[in-house]
């Protein structure tokens, strides 16, 4: 019996899919609830598994774009175990190739010019090196003679010396280039930037902040926080909680516009964008402003390892209120980052850098980190943008704020 192997519903809005990576082999014989290759969507990658054992025959190729229930394979169950691949059209040796020989070439010498030469001259020119073409020909229709050839050897024609241009040498090293094809994920963070960047009036504004007691907080405290919940306090849980706490202070930052309405949230769902060899997710943290730290640590945590090996559903990254992007990992040190549509805001962190700073009147080193907040400008104005990223650098710079909330 053969069974078909088809795309499964990936999420409400994806109607196709572009087939990835083949794991078997046409041909080749596949376990139940193996994996046998990947299907990837707008948003994720997904295994697709034999739902029988028996021997699988392909019906699509990598890179191409199948709709959503479409047949991609078969499996024949009534196949063994046993080698697959022997099937008869495969036995049959291919014909061999007839062999071709190739003729040499001979070197065809124009008529009219060999008829303009005759032969005593032309051996004559041709031992003395001297091309025919330089010598005037006094015979018949210009014909070069045996006279004009001798004329030409007492010096009638003289051979120009021909300059070689002075020879430069080609830098050392391979140059090549290499094409390949956009992964459906890159072209769809592809378009989304695309269209973020056009479809908003988009702006970007900065701050800094002063991290010396954030580091204590960590320092004096990363080895209880620890041994109670089983993770590190980091930095990201700290941006999240303060930005949670600013989002239901500056509404505008959390909404977003549909059509002629802004839709204002009374929740603050927080992407936190993860850089992956595919390209960059955003899985979301779910009421980020009812979670205490350690629950911010260890849903992040649990995210950001799905994001890495592929694993994160659709649901896990759909929705989303307000985005959050450290590129201080990769050694930024400030950037305008592009708003998440049909979010309204965006929360760059960058690298944390000792610089000098002056407090009280005296010039002081400062664990300094430049913060960006990149905003639509249609619904958030600027006065509203500068009080949300001043809120967060005062909670950073006195986290016991966000405890006390004050």
């Amino acid at each position: 019996m053969k069974i078909d192997v088809v795309v499964p519903v990936i999420g409400e809005s994806i109607t196709e899919a572009v087939m990835g990576v083949w794991m078997k082999e046409e041909g080749a014989f596949v376990e139940e609830d193996e994996i046998i290759c990947e299907v990837e969507s707008e948003k994720a990658t997904v295994e697709i598994v034999a739902e029988k054992a028996g021997a699988l025959h392909q019906k699509a190729a990598e890179g191409d774009t199948i709709l959503i229930g479409g047949v991609i394979a078969e499996i024949d169950t009534s196949a063994n175990g046993a080698d697959t691949d022997d099937t008869p059209e495969k036995k049959q040796e291919a014909p061999k190739k007839a062999e071709v020989k190739s003729e040499p070439k001979k070197e065809s010498v124009e008529p009219e010019k060999q008829a303009k030469v005759s032969p005593v001259a032309a051996n004559i020119l041709g031992k003395a090196g001297i091309e025919s073409a330089k010598v005037e020909g006094s015979g018949a229709g210009g014909r070069v003679t045996k006279a004009d050839a001798l004329k030409a050897l007492d010096g009638g024609v003289k051979q120009p010396v021909k300059s070689e241009p002075a020879k430069t040498e080609a830098p050392s090293g391979e140059r090549n280039e290499r094409r390949v094809r956009m992964t459906t994920l890159r072209k769809t963070i592809a378009r989304r930037l695309l269209d973020a960047k056009h479809g908003t009036a988009m702006l970007t504004t900065f701050n800094e902040v002063d991290l010396q007691k954030v580091k204590e907080l960590r320092a004096q405290y990363k080895d209880s926080f620890k041994e109670k919940y089983g993770i590190g306090l980091g930095f990201m849980s700290l941006f999240t909680k303060a930005s949670s706490i600013a989002l239901t202070e500056v509404p505008a930052a959390n909404a977003m516009i549909d059509g002629n309405e802004i839709v204002y949230h009374d929740y603050a769902d927080i992407g936190i964008a993860v850089s992956t060899e595919k390209g960059l997710v955003v899985p979301i943290i779910r009421n980020a402003e009812k979670m205490a730290l350690h629950e911010i640590e260890l849903e992040i945590a649990g995210l950001a390892g799905k994001a890495r090996d592929g694993k994160l559903s659709i649901d896990e990254m759909s929705g989303g209120t307000f985005t959050i992007t450290n590129g201080g990992v990769f050694g930024s040190m400030m950037s305008t980052p592009i708003i998440n549509a049909p979010q309204s805001a965006i929360l760059g962190m960058h690298n944390i850098i000792d610089r000098p700073v002056a407090i009280n009147g005296q010039v002081v080193i400062r664990p300094m980190m430049y913060i960006a907040l990149s905003y639509d400008h249609r619904i958030i104005d600027g006065k509203e943008s500068v009080t949300f990223l001043k809120r967060v650098k005062e909670l950073l710079e006195d986290p016991i704020r966000m405890v006390l909330e004050v």
